[in-house]
């Protein structure tokens, strides 16, 4: 993708819930390991929204830190984009509830599905808008409250975890900001993890929910292979694009699916994997959160330095997957 006008990040929040849900506890309730989901997932423990808490609640409280560390105000905001698989509502879009909710009613407001992609797809959404003039201050969040759509009873209660991410973009000059974006999509892999009713093919029906097909469903052998198959070309290419080299890169920011994942992809890319960041520990898998809030993380840890070379990368249903590279101003 060409940009006309540089785009950059100018402020991040995030925001989990409160409770939590440790690997001992999930033991206690399912067939389980705690051990075991630590060493092959790296995740310790989960957070999870309380049952008044839909996800533009959380959406709302990480877009608003967001903004304020941006140093714009509310009604800057020209459009509104919430990357999410767990929506309030199918209707309406859970970015026009946010922008109600903060009242920032000079924005547009739409979201993006694509699952533990959708941030970065909102990403390159943004950017577009923004590098072509259309508009100047972009409050782009990643949310998602998966324990709303998890069985408890099922191993897979493992993987997710809630909470929201969120960040500002804006323009930026030729020294800074995104410099290449590479997004994909195999729909050949739809099936490997979906939630089977609730739209238009299977509406919910007291058959459907008798049958728990509101839960997600996931193949995890087909996530990893995929995983580990589609992140490293993904990277590999966008570093092409940016005529930069794996040894440029000075940290990667990952969506979190699981440890083994990233290290392989490290492996396999000649990255050390000191310079992967992840938080899944203690947040798990949070889908469409899982890179604005590392990014928040990484951010109000000072570890991002001006002219840093930040490396993106997810793999979500679809399935999705993409890259990005940013440099931080």
């Amino acid at each position: 993708m060409q940009i006309v006008r540089n785009v950059k990040i100018i402020g991040t929040g995030s925001y989990v819930p409160e409770k939590i849900y440790s690997n001992e506890y999930l033991e206690k309730n399912v067939d389980t390991n705690a051990k075991w989901i630590e060493e092959n997932l790296g995740i310790k423990e989960r957070r999870i929204a309380d049952s008044s808490e839909a996800t533009s609640d959380l959406a709302v409280k990480a877009g608003i830190k967001a903004i304020m560390d941006s140093a714009l105000n509310i009604e800057d905001i020209d459009l509104i984009i919430v990357a999410t698989a767990t929506p309030d509502r199918l209707a309406p879009s859970t970015a026009a509830i946010v922008q109600d909710k903060i009242e920032a009613y000079n924005a547009v407001a739409f979201d993006i599905s694509a699952v533990c992609s959708g941030f970065l797809y909102g990403m390159s959404v943004a950017s577009q808008f923004i590098a072509a003039g259309v508009y100047d201050n972009v409050l782009l969040i990643g949310a998602d409250t998966f324990s709303k759509i998890t069985n408890w009873k099922n191993r897979d209660c493992v993987f997710f975890g809630d909470g929201a991410g969120a960040a500002v973009l804006s323009f930026g000059n030729v020294n800074e900001g995104f410099m290449a974006f590479r997004l994909y999509t195999d729909g050949r892999g739809k099936w490997n993890f979906t939630i089977p009713a609730g739209g238009s093919e299977n509406p919910a029906s007291e058959e459907t929910v008798r049958n728990g097909l509101h839960y997600f469903e996931m193949n995890g052998k087909a996530v990893y292979e995929t995983g580990t198959k589609v992140l490293p070309e993904a990277i590999m290419q966008v570093l092409m694009d940016a005529g930069l080299t794996v040894n440029d890169i000075d940290y990667l920011i990952p969506h979190q699916p699981s440890v083994k994942i990233l290290k392989k992809t490290a492996e396999i890319i000649g990255m050390p994997f000191e310079k992967v960041m992840t938080n899944m520990h203690k947040y798990a898998n949070t889908s469409g959160g899982t890179i604005p809030m590392l990014l928040d993380e990484v951010n109000k840890a000072e570890k991002l330095k001006k002219g840093n070379n930040i490396l993106f990368a997810a793999v979500g249903s679809g399935w999705t997957y993409g890259a990005a590279i940013l440099k931080w101003s």
